[in-house]
């Protein structure tokens, strides 16, 4: 089947090209393992050069798109995207994203509490040994009294991946990546110096607790102690650091 693709004006050729080409992709007009038209078709289509075109396959390319195969039956194919490939991009996003922009600390704690509640519901249900074990380890872990700052967050993160992934959906699980794995770090380099450490375990432990005895409702409330305390670390921090101005 003949792709039809919208019209390009004549500035950033390649990016156009790149755009109208991902647009057929990711409405399922080019389908997983379908091979483009060869450079050759595309630069008539487009009415540009070979050049361009290579340009805007290589663009392509590098956002894990289409790869590229060598030899008599080799061309561009539409690429199957990984997990793994999409979780690491999504991380990156959400990072830049909340990293790069004046976004109120409140309005991060809001939403990164917010859309982990959702997921306690199925936790409490689904929740099998291997996530209870995760999150008990972990714990542990955040006892230590000599464990580093980074370690401390680094195992905060992992705890709270493995309650999203007790959740048991898959597409929940990667939505999740961008709010645990990127909101969360931002969360503790900002609170890191006053938070108490044996406070937020044993939050921990009680929302664990929760989650092994399938009682939502008391995994909640334990989630919105978490969120009230990070609300409480950013205010003191603030407080402080008007205080030296």
């Amino acid at each position: 089947m003949s792709i039809v693709y919208s019209g390009i004006n004549k500035e950033g050729l390649s990016t156009q090209i790149a755009d109208a080409i991902r647009t057929a992709i990711m409405e399922g007009r080019l389908v997983v393992e379908e091979r483009l038209p060869s450079e050759t078709e595309l630069a008539e289509r487009f009415g540009v050069s070979r050049p361009t075109v290579r340009e805007a396959l290589k663009r392509l390319a590098a956002q894990n798109l289409i790869r590229t195969q060598r030899g008599p039956t080799g061309g561009a194919f539409v690429n199957r995207l990984s997990w793994s490939e999409a979780h690491d991009a999504l991380v990156t996003t959400s990072t830049l994203l909340v990293g790069m922009n004046d976004i109120p600390f409140e309005d991060v704690v809001e939403a990164r509490f917010t859309l982990e509640a959702a997921c306690v519901p199925l936790a409490a249900r689904r929740r099998e040994d291997k996530h209870l074990e995760i999150m008990r380890r972990e714990i542990a872990q955040q006892r230590i009294k000599d464990e580093t700052d980074e370690g401390f967050c680094a195992s905060d993160v992992r705890f709270h991946r493995a309650l999203t992934d007790a959740a048991g959906n898959p597409v929940l699980s990667f939505q999740m990546a961008g709010v645990i794995e990127a909101m969360q770090p931002l969360m503790n380099m900002v609170t890191y110096r006053m938070r108490d450490r044996t406070r937020i375990a044993d939050l921990h432990s009680a929302l664990t607790d929760a989650i092994e005895g399938k009682k939502t409702r008391a995994a909640l409330k334990v989630l919105e102690e978490l969120s009230a305390y990070t609300l409480e670390l950013m205010a003191a921090r603030r407080k402080a650091r008007e205080a030296k101005s």
